[in-house]
């Protein structure tokens, strides 16, 4: 295939596109990020099915042609490769670099130039008053932290608190990715939603967007409808506080994208949804025994790697809550919060002597049955 590197291989199963591969006449590029990124930052013509959707509309692609997947940074476009091998694309590559890094060695620099003047960026030592001008009429104004927050999430907050605010409210959005200082700009602009500013204010980049009347013209549709199998499932088998938070961390973004999610936790997964006090329940002594070895809530998770008797989680719990990355407890809380059905596995609960009563508020209890029914329906099944 023009533009890939026949000895170049990800993981020694996919090839990976050369830079310039994407410019190739007879590619088929498929661009499986969200829709609300590439309303951000387009790629000129590429065909855009976002990764939970791929499945289900492999058949708007042609099986024959050379195929690039592309997205933000790689990972999803990895994964999407994957899938178009599986369903009997012979011809497939991932473009390793994603949107951003093809825009930044293809769009010449007087179209960087003017894309920069119509999403201004200014850098500030402190937090000016005049950069976020208030609502007008005395209209609603939002406040959104998304620091610690990796692309698309800064977009997705945009994008989702947008829809519950009324014309003319202001939004405030404060991110520690600096691609949302750029990407924001492109967004308002495709949406018909306003940048009134866009600046740095010490470590995190804050922009200031009015909600517009309606749609622009040229918007890019974000409403994709999604298929009957477009659910996400999980089974949390580790009882790793690194491991349970992204676990947590893909629950809340694929409801944030509107899927359903159904968390599965069984075995060490089950010590997560424990209460942090002690609750009074009658036990046998191996049942106390395991209890009493076992960390009681999310609180008390050890890290994978590097835990040092917990000093190591001690150390990341400081490092998130010093860049404003948000807990496990609190992931878990909105994970509920979003409708995420979490499940404790009833055969596990029995082997390792947890009682329902020993476990969070706001959990299900079920076999494996239960998960079993909502993978059926779902295009993405995970095990951590």
């Amino acid at each position: 295939m023009a533009g890939f590197t026949a000895e170049n291989q990800m993981s020694g199963l996919m090839k990976v596109a050369a830079w310039d591969a994407l410019d190739a006449p007879d590619v088929q590029v498929v661009d499986v990020r969200e829709a609300d990124e590439v309303l951000a930052l387009e790629l000129p013509g590429a065909i855009n099915i976002p990764l939970g959707q791929l499945r289900a509309r492999v058949a708007e692609l042609d099986p024959a042609k050379p195929t690039i997947t592309s997205c933000a940074v790689g990972v999803r476009a990895y994964n999407a490769a994957r899938i178009l091998s599986q369903a009997g694309f012979a011809d497939v590559a991932v473009y390793p670099a994603g949107a951003r890094f093809w825009h930044s060695t293809h769009t010449d620099a007087a179209a960087r130039t003017k894309e920069l003047e119509a999403a201004p960026f200014a850098e500030s030592a402190a937090a000016p008053a005049a950069a976020a001008p208030a609502a007008a009429d005395g209209a609603r104004e939002v406040s959104v932290n998304c620091c610690g927050m990796q692309c698309p999430g800064p977009i997705m907050a945009v994008s989702s608190n947008l829809k519950e605010m009324q014309p003319g409210e202001l939004l405030r959005v404060s991110a520690s990715d600096p691609g949302f200082a750029r990407d924001i700009g492109s967004w308002c602009r495709r949406t018909g939603n306003t940048l009134v500013s866009n600046t740095r204010e010490g470590a995190a980049y804050v922009a200031c967007v009015r909600k517009g009347e309606g749609s622009a013209p040229n918007a890019v549709r974000a409403d994709h409808a999604h298929s009957e199998r477009d659910g996400k499932t999980l089974v949390v088998f580790s009882g790793d506080m690194d491991k349970v938070m992204a676990s947590f961390i893909i629950a809340n973004g694929a409801a944030a994208m509107g899927r359903p999610v159904t968390m599965f936790f069984t075995f060490w997964g089950l010590n997560a949804l424990r209460k942090p006090g002690k609750v009074a329940v009658a036990k046998s002594g191996i049942e106390k025994m395991f209890g009493a070895m076992m960390p009681r809530g999310a609180e008390r998770l050890g890290t994978s790697k590097m835990n040092f008797g917990g000093l190591g989680a001690a150390m990341m719990k400081k490092i998130m809550a010093d860049k404003n990355v948000t807990s496990l407890p609190e992931l878990i809380q909105c994970a509920m919060n979003s409708g995420v059905k979490i499940i404790a596995c009833t055969m596990s609960m029995d082997v390792m002597g947890i009682k329902p009563e020993e476990l969070i508020d706001g959990i299900e209890f079920a076999g494996v049955g239960t998960y079993l029914g909502d993978a059926e329906e779902s295009d993405v099944n995970l095990f951590i």
